[in-house]
């Protein structure tokens, strides 16, 4: 997406994990997962604010998940606040929940001309991982070009076994019976010292 035009006429939605781990301080001294993530949150939806007024989707979720509509910056701090980390990581029904969400719009003639960006923040392996491969295989069976609809997903933390589970999101989507490979995963070992704030402008913007 690096043309401008394409990234001005579309939609995002992020969906960020809530899960009870994303309490963790991975460095001493420095924010939690969860700080993380409000501050990233908020860098998004600044952005997306300057070429699109109406704001973003956003998703919390863990063992069940709940959606905030036309978020604008000024209205990330008391979602957060309503929120606390605790529970699963069942992150197949929040990205059903988010796709159905796209289709039913592009179905009566409200989605953006240019598709869809959702981007994932987490720090776990899901509850179900052959769950989350199906939902995003029947997606992409729905689209008629692989750009219309994109799903970046990031990790937070080092969970050596949500890396592995991104990897294989990335490389066996298309092999598994994807029309196409819709999905761009960011490890925490592909961040190189970047902040996830500018990861997650990179997903949208780059």
């Amino acid at each position: 997406m690096t043309d401008r035009s394409i990234v001005e006429d579309r939609d995002y939605t992020l969906i960020i994990d809530k899960s009870g781990s994303m309490s963790i301080n991975d460095r001493p001294g420095g924010k939690t997962r969860w700080e993380s993530a409000q501050e990233s949150t908020l860098a998004l939806a600044q952005e997306c604010e300057k070429i699109d007024p109406d704001g973003i989707t956003v998703y919390l979720f863990s063992g069940r998940f709940r959606r905030y509509d036309n978020v604008t910056a000024n209205k990330v701090a008391k979602i957060y606040a309503e929120n606390d980390p605790m529970g699963r990581t069942d992150l197949a029904s929040v990205l059903a929940d988010a796709v159905n969400n796209y289709f039913d719009r592009k179905a009566v003639g409200e989605a953006k001309v240019n598709g869809e960006t959702i981007v994932v923040v987490t720090d776990g392996e899901p509850d179900d991982y052959k769950a989350v491969m199906r939902v995003i295989i029947e997606a992409s069976r729905q689209i008629d070009r692989d750009e219309e609809l994109g799903i970046s997903l990031i990790q937070v933390g080092n969970d050596r076994k949500a890396t592995q589970f991104l990897k294989a999101l990335d490389d066996q989507l298309e092999s598994a019976g994807a029309k196409f490979d819709i999905v761009d995963t960011i490890t925490i070992d592909d961040m190189q010292g970047l902040t996830l704030v500018e990861v997650l402008l990179n997903a949208v913007t780059g």
